[in-house]
């Protein structure tokens, strides 16, 4: 291995300096992880024999980001780099953070505290792996394993569970049977989690590599009946699949799994955006249910709404013909407007052609004539729109 397996020069820096001030300093975690899987790492991370005082001691500019729990950024070479001292933590009475850390010297004892062995991997600035709980075995035999006792390791933080299953997803792992079994026995415990928490696991792992694989797990484990999450309509999440954005996932509970819209979102705590998103997709798809896409649903919804509303048409009604993606962009495109601001006329120009003064009625036509443009009853240009315009208008006075 090279030293330029990260595409980090300041992040080599930061444990050359470490080192040349007598303290030891490797990277760990989820980068060393991605790095002999061959993939982009990304997140580093450095855990380091020196308290946050020494470290902050070597270098010019520091943040306290979780100086309790001895973590110090550093700003190097424009680059942000975590460094964490060797830490042990103490018991965990609300299942999620730790009651107490306790900076140690080995990094043995470190990685003791780590959730998985495929994340308790280490390596030196010259591309020495250190792993003691055969990680790197676990690596090459795709299995996602729990760093000494499952249960212990649920018990210190429940996210832990919907972690595995979601790293399950994202690396297309299976996981180890002792782990699952400790998924299965303390799957209630994630009702110590924050839903933010879970949110972000769950978003994740609906756009992984084989999110249906994680979603039998969560399904088997009773961890999605814990979390409101539940289906029983897995031939067709699996028709569903592949989700193209996470929001596709929640919009697949409220429109399939018949979850209600608004229970989703305001349990799960879903942003504004992700609101829009599943409800007008839900909208949609139940009025697909009964009939084809109409002009104006080309018109009033996003392309990614009406592709996600008719690949769940299609989950669910397999024999049904069906659109593809292509064939929505097209009729879509085809349309003469896409907003209403392609419109190639204002109120200003009616008030011109009227001689009238503002008020609502502008607002009213442009609206008419957005329809009438629309549904090709005069083009957009300005002369054909004045001769329709003034035409209509007349015969209404």
């Amino acid at each position: 291995m090279t030293t330029n397996t990260f595409d980090s020069k300041a992040s080599y820096e930061v444990i050359r300096r470490l080192e040349e001030a007598g303290h030891e300093a490797v990277f760990v975690g989820g980068a060393v992880r991605d790095h002999l899987l061959r993939k982009t790492a990304k997140d580093i991370d450095i855990a380091t024999s020196a308290e946050p005082d020494e470290v902050k001691a070597i270098f010019d500019n520091t943040i306290d980001v979780g100086i309790a729990h001895g973590t110090v950024l550093i700003i190097i070479e424009n680059e942000a780099i975590e460094v964490t001292t060797y830490r042990t933590e103490g018991t965990y009475t609300d299942h999620r953070r730790p009651d107490n850390v306790h900076f140690v010297k080995t990094l043995r004892d470190d990685l003791l505290r780590r959730d998985f062995t495929i994340n308790a991997l280490a390596m030196t600035k010259n591309g020495k792996i250190i792993d003691l709980f055969n990680g790197e075995t676990d690596l090459k035999e795709r299995l996602i394993r729990a760093v000494g006792n499952p249960t212990e390791r649920f018990h210190e933080d429940a996210l832990r569970m919907l972690r595995a299953v979601r790293f399950s997803s994202v690396l297309d792992f299976d996981i180890e049977a002792g782990t699952l079994l400790a998924i299965h026995q303390n799957a209630h415990q994630i009702k110590h989690v924050s839903i933010e928490r879970i949110k972000i696991e769950l978003d994740k792992l609906f756009t992984g590599v084989n999110p249906m694989k994680a979603m039998n797990t969560l399904f088997s484990s009773r961890l999605g009946k814990e979390l409101s999450l539940y289906t029983d309509k897995v031939k067709e999440l699996k028709r569903a699949l592949p989700f193209v954005i996470a929001t596709e996932g929640w919009a697949f509970f409220v429109t399939i799994a018949e979850i209600n819209p608004s229970k989703l979102a305001n349990h799960f705590k879903l942003s504004n955006e992700e609101k829009n998103f599943i409800t007008a997709v839900h909208k949609l798809y139940t009025k697909r249910l009964e009939s084809d896409y109409t002009i104006e649903d080309y018109y009033s919804y996003d392309l990614q709404v009406l592709k996600c509303a008719e690949k769940f048409f299609h989950a669910v009604n397999v024999d049904a013909g069906t659109l593809t993606d292509l064939e929505i962009e097209e009729r879509k495109k085809a349309l003469p407007i896409q907003t209403k601001q392609d419109l190639e006329v204002s109120g200003k120009d009616l008030m011109e052609w009227t001689d009238l003064p503002g008020g609502p009625w502008t607002g009213e036509w442009i609206k008419k004539i957005e329809q009438a443009v629309l549904h090709g009853q005069c083009k957009n240009t300005l002369t054909d729109i004045k001769d329709w315009f003034m035409n209509d208008f007349k015969c209404e006075k």
